[in-house]
C-alpha cells in the first residue's frame, strides 16, 4: 500500500471554490422534506457536479501531452485501489469508480466523493421502487409496509443529498474534508443505510411478496455507501498514506 501511493506525497490540493454550491446546516432532515421536489434538486445538483468533474477533466486534457496524460492516469488508478483498499468489495470499488473518475484524480478525499456520487445515483435511481411495487399489489399488508418504504427512500435521498451540498460547499483554501464534516457525513450517509434496511424489516414483517425484489434492487446502493462508510473510518490513516491530514 505504501509504495502505490508514495508518488502523491506533497501534491496540490483540489481547490474546492470549483464548486458552486455551500455547505448546509448539519441537522437532520425532517419528515416534511421528503418532497418529490428533493429528490428532483438531487439530480440537478448531481448533474452540475458531473459536469464540473467532466469540464476539469477536459481542461487537464487540452494542455496535456498524451505520455503526460498516460501518466496521470495510471496514477490515478493507484490512488483509487489504495482509497478502495480499506472497503468490504475493492475490486469492485475501483471498478466502479473508474467509470466516473476522469482520470485525473489522485486526491482521496475526491475519490471519496466519486463513491459517493455513486450513491446517490443508484439510490435515485431506485427510489420509485416502492410507488411502483404499491401499484402492482392488491395485498393491504404489503401494500402498507410499501408506504412506509416511500417514505424512507425519499429520506435516505435526502440525506445523501445533504453529504453532497456538504462536499461540493467550502471557501477557498478550505479542505474538503474536516473532522466536523466526517463526522456528518458518517451520520447522513449511515441514516440512508438504515432507511433501506428499516424498509426491508417492515416487509419482512408484513411477510411480502415483495420484499426479495426491493433486497435485490438496493443492494447495489448499500454497496455504495458501505464503501462510502468503510472510506471515512478510515480516513486518517488513508491520508496519512498520501502524505496528508484532516483538519
Amino acid at each position: 500500500m505504501e509504495e502505490s501511493v508514495n508518488f502523491v506525497k506533497g501534491y496540490g490540493k483540489i481547490d474546492p471554490t470549483d464548486e458552486v454550491f455551500t455547505a448546509v446546516p448539519r441537522e437532520s432532515p425532517t419528515p416534511k422534506r421528503r418532497t418529490t421536489v428533493a429528490v428532483i434538486v438531487t439530480l440537478l445538483l448531481f448533474a452540475v457536479i458531473i459536469g464540473a468533474i467532466l469540464t476539469t477533466g477536459v481542461i487537464h486534457t487540452r494542455h496535456t501531452k498524451p505520455s503526460e496524460s498516460n501518466s496521470q492516469s495510471s496514477k490515478s488508478s493507484q490512488s483509487i485501489k489504495a482509497v478502495c483498499a480499506v472497503t468490504q468489495h475493492p475490486d469492485s470499488c475501483f471498478t466502479d469508480v473508474s467509470t466516473i473518475d476522469s482520470g485525473n484524480f489522485i486526491d482521496p478525499e475526491m475519490i471519496f466523493n466519486l463513491t459517493l456520487q455513486l450513491a446517490i445515483t443508484e439510490l435515485v435511481n431506485i427510489s420509485s421502487l416502492p410507488k411502483t411495487l404499491i401499484s402492482q399489489t392488491t395485498d393491504l399488508r404489503s401494500g402498507s409496509a410499501l408506504r412506509d418504504c416511500v417514505s424512507l427512500f425519499d429520506d435516505a435521498v435526502s440525506q445523501l443529498s445533504q453529504s453532497i451540498e456538504t462536499m461540493s460547499g467550502g471557501v477557498k483554501n478550505e479542505a474538503l474534508l474536516t473532522k466536523e464534516k466526517v463526522a456528518d457525513l458518517n451520520t447522513w450517509i449511515s441514516a440512508a443505510m438504515t432507511d433501506q434496511q428499516t424498509c426491508v424489516d417492515g416487509l419482512e414483517e408484513m411477510r411480502s411478496t415483495a420484499v426479495d425484489e426491493v433486497k435485490l434492487k438496493i443492494q447495489k446502493s448499500s454497496d455504495y455507501m458501505s464503501n462510502s462508510l468503510a472510506i471515512l473510518d478510515n480516513l486518517e490513516k488513508i491520508l496519512a498514506e498520501f502524505g496528508l491530514h484532516l483538519h
